[in-house]
């Protein structure tokens, strides 16, 4: 309860310096945030031309596979940008957490919040070409993805942070993590592949990136993971996003006292 009345208390500054963040980051080239935009931007859609129209991948229904695939995407690559700066955030605010008194909890905050503003351009360019294709988004479900997608981004990093803080080297191997994810996610493939494999189907659908990606795509397509004989997945979703938090929030306050010494 005190990290959350710790974002609430501070929630202007995690704002203030979250925007600072997401500009700083391209501060040094002469098109500053814009490449923060267009890189995701031209990489999602590299993905469309290689798998659409070169390897000739489909989706998982009727639906265009341009439809199908930029809402998966979108949310992968805003999901893996939160979680890998937030995990090294408390690295890269080192001279906050060393010299002045500083919430240190709130710091993964303003990395969240840094890397939401491309997560949030990268959302309203799918709904743009989803809604082109006549497919007009859930607005309630949207909603409650992204609720979800926030209580596991803080409830994962709260744990990342602070290992990342005191042992550098799990920032490469949580990299690496992220890229096995990638591709045991269906973001560039359909679950449908796993159908005669059904205890493999079952483990994958019970992975919070799955639940995230899978939720998310279908606020634009039809079906719905929540209602349609997929409520399970919904409790091993958030049980798992709360014993996270719940043991990141253990590691996180035992090993604060010691960041100041191992930065």
């Amino acid at each position: 309860m005190n990290f959350i009345k710790s974002i609430i208390k501070n929630k202007k500054l995690i704002w203030q310096l979250g925007k600072n963040d997401f500009k700083n980051r391209f501060a040094s080239t002469s098109l500053g945030s814009i490449w923060g935009f267009l890189q995701p931007f031209v990489f999602m859609f590299t993905y469309v031309i290689v798998f659409q129209y070169i390897l000739q991948t489909r989706s998982s229904g009727e639906e265009p596979y341009l439809v199908w695939f930029l809402p998966g995407m979108a949310i992968w690559q805003w999901l893996n940008d939160s979680i890998m700066s937030a995990s090294n955030s408390i690295r890269s605010y080192s001279y906050l957490v060393k010299k002045v008194v500083f919430p240190v909890d709130i710091i993964p905050m303003i990395s969240i919040v840094a890397s939401s503003f491309v997560g949030i351009f990268l959302t309203i360019v799918v709904t743009i070409v989803c809604i082109l294709f006549g497919y007009i988004p859930n607005v309630l479900q949207l909603l409650y993805i992204l609720i979800a997608f926030f209580a596991f981004v803080i409830a994962f990093t709260r744990f990342t942070s602070a290992v990342t803080t005191i042992v550098p080297d799990f920032s490469n191997l949580l990299g690496i993590v992220m890229q096995l994810f990638f591709w045991f996610t269906p973001i560039i493939w359909n679950l449908s592949m796993l159908e005669g494999h059904q205890t493999i189907l079952t483990i994958v659908k019970c992975m919070p990136f799955t639940y995230l990606v899978t939720t998310f795509r279908e606020v634009f397509l039809p079906g719905n993971m929540l209602t349609d004989n997929h409520f399970l997945y919904t409790i091993a979703f958030w049980l798992i996003t709360i014993l996270m938090y719940i043991w990141g929030n253990n590691v996180f306050k035992r090993n604060k006292k010691d960041f100041a010494d191992v930065l």
